[in-house]
């Protein structure tokens, strides 16, 4: 084993949530704005993502690492939605037209506004930015969803409910105060409601939790048989009480997921990733054309990001809760004309390009040498040649021209993510995390 790949595997298997490339934490200030009209020129307009981030919670949990404010006193979330409207009106003048064949609303927690509030999200993504009948994935907390909302979101696809754990001290030990009376009016709520599919996020390692009462979780969700589960482990910051713990606590989340994993596949789930699982008898939506890995990505608000091939942008990001605040002021007295620029991201070369196709696409289907080939002229492994250490490790196969994880190596995702990463967004990450 090379010395590099052996470093990260001994490491804790739990390092970094890797769902995308490069990490926010490489984004820097371009040394100019780059005019967002010249910034989407290149690309492709018959398929793009949409996505609005809403910047807002109700309460903020003890293993939350987002872009979200609590509770903001309404004249701050009004104002949030009229410059929201702003923003959105100024790139759709200067992107032009587009297709989109994606859209989701995120955060935060989208359903923290009302449903008039909602309503003017939705409105501005279909008239200001001309979304159409699209899929399109929200996401939702237990205490926020309403009747009145959910007809608002009349038209969505998926839902996804963060629910964590249906065990009241489990959640309450990661300070997420939570009834299982409101999860399970929520839960028959959206049943009742809409038609959209339904996604539970449950975490595993929390402080107290046990594989039993992890499967009784897991069983509690499927009283309401999601078509997705998300099995997320817990992270926690350095120096907490589980951080000083570290390598008995990775033992146990290790337990815990592949207790999950084993029950889930042997109650009619399929396993897509380290994370999804996605109910057997589910029929696949007959979804538009839409390449995760190559199509660009539309993001609105302070919390979003932008991708397109070579440049990705973003506004300033950051965690913790007064960073948050001071970030969002200044998105608020952005005037309109700055909205038509980037001003901070990440320019990617086309190696950064080729290691951005292989994290969005080894981590679930695999990737796929055909495709890769298209896209950039030349073979997976003649363009990065130390991907072939993971067939040498059986972390990975290659059969019928894809890449694919073997389950050991869907096991430790979250260390093979970070190995993935070049020497230039290492580098920028470690310069962020030491401010």
């Amino acid at each position: 084993m090379t010395s590099r790949l052996h470093q990260f595997l001994t490491r804790s298997p739990y390092q970094q949530y890797v769902y995308g490339y490069p990490h926010k934490t490489a984004y820097r200030r371009f040394d100019s704005p780059r005019p967002l009209e010249q910034v989407w020129a290149p690309e492709r307009k018959e398929a793009r993502f949409l996505y609005v981030h809403i910047p807002f919670c109700e309460m903020r949990c003890g293993f939350c690492n987002l872009f979200t404010t609590v509770n903001p006193v309404e004249t701050v979330v009004e104002k949030f939605l009229t410059q929201l409207e702003v923003e959105a009106a100024q790139t759709a003048e200067v992107v032009g037209p587009a297709t989109f064949t994606r859209a989701a609303i995120g955060g935060g927690t989208p359903t923290y506004l009302d449903a008039k509030q909602l309503e003017r999200v939705v409105t501005l993504m279909r008239q200001t930015m001309g979304m159409g009948r699209i899929p399109l994935s929200v996401e939702l907390s237990p205490s926020t969803v309403t009747a009145d909302k959910l007809e608002v979101l009349s038209q969505a696809t998926r839902l996804s409910l963060g629910v964590q754990s249906f065990v009241e001290a489990e959640v309450a030990a990661v300070k997420r105060p939570q009834a299982n009376g409101d999860v399970n009016r929520t839960l028959d709520l959206i049943r009742a409601r809409s038609k959209a599919h339904l996604n539970i996020d449950l975490i595993y390692g929390m402080e107290g939790q046990t594989e039993a009462s992890f499967i009784g979780s897991l069983e509690t969700a499927l009283r309401w048989r999601p078509e997705e589960l998300y099995l997320y482990p817990l992270y926690v910051r350095p120096l907490t009480f589980l951080g000083k713990r570290a390598a008995s606590w990775d033992d146990h989340r290790v337990n815990l997921y592949r207790a999950g994993r084993d029950w889930l596949t042997s109650h009619g789930y399929v396993q897509r990733s380290m994370r999804v699982f996605q109910r057997r008898d589910v029929a696949e939506l007959q979804l538009p054309e839409y390449h995760a890995e190559d199509d660009g990505m539309i993001g609105l608000g302070v919390g979003a990001r932008s991708y397109t091939k070579a440049v990705h942008y973003a506004h300033d990001w950051a965690v913790e809760p007064r960073a948050v605040r001071s970030i969002i002021d200044d998105y608020l007295a952005r005037p309109a004309s700055s909205f038509r620029s980037a001003h901070s991201g990440f320019e990617l070369s086309v190696e950064e390009q080729q290691r951005r196709w292989v994290v969005l696409s080894l981590f679930g289907d695999g990737t796929n040498d055909a495709a890769f080939t298209k896209r950039f002229g030349v073979g997976l492994f003649a363009a990065l040649p130390w991907l072939s250490q993971l067939l040498d490790e059986n972390l990975a196969t290659w059969t019928d021209g894809t890449f694919r994880l073997t389950p050991r190596g869907l096991e430790v995702s979250d260390a093979l993510g970070p190995w993935l990463f070049s020497e230039e967004v290492e580098t920028r990450m470690r310069a962020w995390e030491a401010k």
